[in-house]
């Protein structure tokens, strides 16, 4: 009897891990989302040397596209132009003035994600932004890009509370 018990308690364990690497796998990896925004900012420049640029950000404001992954998704910036240009979970942000917006903490954080405009080999900006279906910000993590030869600066990210933005730029860094 007492062998069952124990049979049944290692059952139970082993259920519980199998399920929360599961759940794990439901998450953007940073490693994914450099990937991710790099195949994105590659194709709106090849779009922009079509000069099918505009047409091209439809792509990005659609739930059901490859740019929408796991708890993760591409959205595109219009730095010069101040205004977020595509986002497949919010469409009510296309447009808006990226400048007047705050996480949840009351901070800019736009301005960071254009510097990507400035810095060839993008950046990594944290920040406070509700998970969909949430009202509460938790820690979000977002790598930034310029398209080549556009206005537009594809961005990514994904919520963790651990690794930190010098551990990412590491990450950026050693896949050149």
């Amino acid at each position: 009897m007492q062998s069952r018990k124990i049979f049944v308690l290692l059952g139970l364990a082993l259920v519980f891990v199998l399920s929360q690497l599961a759940v794990g796998q439901d998450k953007a990896t940073p490693q994914e989302i450099f990937n991710k925004v790099q195949d994105a900012a590659s194709t709106l420049a090849k779009a922009a040397s079509a000069k099918s640029g505009e047409a091209s950000l439809t792509q990005f404001s659609q739930k059901e596209n490859p740019w929408v992954w796991k708890d993760s998704y591409v959205f595109v910036l219009d730095c010069s132009g101040n205004t977020m240009a595509a986002h497949p979970i919010k469409p009510e942000l296309v447009g808006k003035d990226i400048t007047s917006m705050k996480d949840t903490k009351g901070n800019s954080f736009f301005g960071q994600l254009c510097e990507a405009t400035r810095r060839p080999s993008g950046v990594w900006v944290e920040y406070w932004w509700p998970k969909p279906g949430e009202k509460e910000g938790s820690r979000k993590i977002s790598y930034a890009l310029k398209a080549a030869n556009t206005p537009y600066v594809v961005a990514a990210g994904t919520y963790d509370d651990k690794i930190t933005i010098a551990e990412l730029e590491k990450l950026t860094s050693s896949t050149k």
